[in-house]
């Protein structure tokens, strides 16, 4: 069923303030991570052939410490490199005033909150 055009002004509206009002939740939830951290992927990636290539060797040499060790930096080369920048959305990032934005109520809440002061305002 569509919606009727003053439903549809409330959803556009609700929306320009959602993404004016709530960038870092925007950010968060639209699944940009910002920009890839390339050192990460670098030595991760090196890490990793370093891991298969101590793996092979550990097989070649018959000595399985080797290839524990192997699989232990490939793995932790992989999980480097499939990890988030230290620097996204999900920290917490310093609000217009330069202090730190700390979560005090729950995303729902706030946005009822919200809803329930236009409607006050409406009303009077």
């Amino acid at each position: 069923m569509p919606l009727s055009e003053h439903e549809q002004r409330l959803l556009e509206e609700m929306e320009r303030n959602l993404y004016q009002n709530d960038a870092d939740f925007v950010a968060t939830v639209s699944g940009r991570r910002g920009k890839p951290n390339y050192r990460l992927i670098v030595i991760g990636a090196l890490l990793a052939v370093a891991g298969v290539g101590a793996l092979v060797a550990g097989v070649i040499v018959r000595q399985p410490i080797i290839g524990v060790a192997g699989f232990a930096l490939m793995l932790g080369g992989v999980l480097l490199v499939i990890s988030p920048g230290r620097g996204d959305a999900s920290t917490a990032a310093p609000t217009a005033t330069g202090r730190a934005r700390t979560p005090r109520t729950s995303w729902m809440s706030t946005m009822t909150d919200r809803w329930e002061r236009r409607q006050d305002e409406r009303g009077e």
